[in-house]
């Protein structure tokens, strides 16, 4: 054996000791995630129940997809966990940025006015809101008015903000439920709850959207069960399970829905046609799975805060506080510990473990950005992965992991990369 790869086997075993240490920390947080785990798995498969889903539900069709009876289902599967009037769920929906966009252009007009009350939205929305006069067909090229209200210093609500902001073009009230690339907490479905009341007292007519990205089953309620009159977010998040192959969902009212169908398809088609293309057994399979794997996803996050947090860096949220969404943030305050993170976590996929990630400049994002995915469904977000925009104070967001012994596994093997390149010291250990 060389000296490096004694060198290596005792790094690891230091790791493994202090991996141990933090297991233990977080031992009740565990009880705590698995608990809700089971009360939406429980959720699911009442509804799969109610609804009578049959083998035939999973053949889908092809054309113009008329008489789904699938796709049919799957809707008011859908509808019934996310306690809402109804549901549209389409592998027609490329990303969770479509899906987003198709709601909101279905819910505004010209003259309209969209107002975030959480901030800036997440980077790649920048460009479907847009710019007036764009050219690019963005929300504010037809005419839809865009105003933002800053969170306040310690990431709530500034609500004399939103009162002075909300005026009478103001239609629709978006809210970001994840931190996106911001140094904050996420937001609890009772924080929407909340918001959500407080809006309905400013405007009664206005419509809550909710960007329900990430944080599909992290608690036992879903913020169409608080009052949002529309949440969207994509099947290669949560609720697809690691299975769902490419899709998306909004769920709420359901002239709501309906209006983000029409935008989909066609004015007067809507949700009545779409060819399902084989996708609808992995659709409601990975449903039904998704409640435990984004359990195993959030106890990975937990016990990536409280290693971090053993070894000195900031985490949000850290080990101890509830979760809302999948996301993990560790604070490295250097872009060689950032890089090395992410290039380690990389490092440890089962699916391209020999890919070395660089910063690049990625679509729809501001910054240079780097992304570990090494996924079986590509972009596979409830897959391990971690990705950051490569600015101060380089912040790394990993999320995911269909397994906690493989976030566990990725956790300690980027760590073992920072320490191998010397950014970070681990005292081996001793007999």
């Amino acid at each position: 054996m060389s000296d490096k790869e004694r060198m290596n086997d005792h790094v690891w075993e230091s790791l493994m000791k202090l991996a141990d240490d933090a297991e233990r920390m977080a031992e009740r947080r565990f009880r705590e995630i698995d608990r809700i785990a089971e009360r939406n798995q429980w959720k699911v498969i009442r509804a799969f129940r109610r609804h009578r889903v049959s083998d035939f539900h999973f053949n889908g069709s092809t054309g113009y997809g008329y008489n789904d009876s699938g796709r049919e289902v799957l809707d008011l599967v859908y509808a019934d966990v996310f306690g809402a009037e109804a549901a549209l769920v389409r592998p027609h929906f490329v990303s969770g940025t479509h899906t987003i966009g198709c709601a909101l252009f279905g819910l505004l007009r010209p003259g309209d006015e969209l107002l975030y009350i959480t901030g800036s939205p997440y980077d790649t929305l920048h460009q479907v809101i847009g710019k007036p006069g764009d050219g690019t067909g963005s929300l504010q090229d037809w005419g839809v008015r865009y105003r933002e209200v800053a969170l306040t210093p310690d990431g709530g609500v500034d609500w004399d903000g939103v009162a002075a902001a909300i005026g009478e073009r103001t239609k629709v009230i978006g809210i970001q439920r994840s931190r996106g690339y911001a140094w904050r907490n996420s937001f609890t479905v009772a924080e929407i709850g909340e918001m959500v009341r407080r809006v309905k007292a400013l405007k009664p007519e206005a419509l809550v959207f909710v960007d329900n990205c990430y944080g599909e089953f992290t608690e036992e309620r879903e913020p169409t069960e608080v009052g949002a009159d529309l949440i969207a977010g994509s099947l290669i998040k949560n609720p697809g399970g690691g299975l769902a192959p490419t899709g998306g969902y909004v769920a709420g009212t359901a002239a709501a829905v309906e209006a983000a169908a029409y935008r989909l398809t066609a004015p007067g088609i809507g949700g009545e046609v779409g060819a399902t293309l084989g996708t609808l057994r992995s659709m409601y399979q990975g449903l039904y799975l998704a409640p435990h794997l984004v359990g195993q996803a959030v106890k990975g996050s937990v016990f990536a805060a409280a290693l971090f947090s053993m070894l000195g860096f900031d985490t949000r949220p850290d080990w101890q506080s509830p979760r809302t969404d999948l996301i993990q943030a560790v604070r490295f305050g250097s872009p060689e510990l950032l890089i090395a993170f992410v290039q380690g976590i990389q490092q440890a996929a089962a699916v391209d473990a020999h890919v070395v990630p660089e910063p690049w400049d990625m679509p729809g994002y501001e910054h240079p950005v780097i992304m570990a995915a090494g996924t079986f469904i590509q972009g596979g977000s409830l897959e391990l992965s971690a990705d950051a925009p490569i600015r101060e104070p380089y912040i790394a967001y990993m999320q995911g992991g269909l397994t906690y012994a493989h976030v566990k596994f990725g956790v300690l093997t980027a760590l073992s990369n920072m320490v191998n390149r010397e950014l970070i010291v681990i005292k081996p250990n001793t007999p």
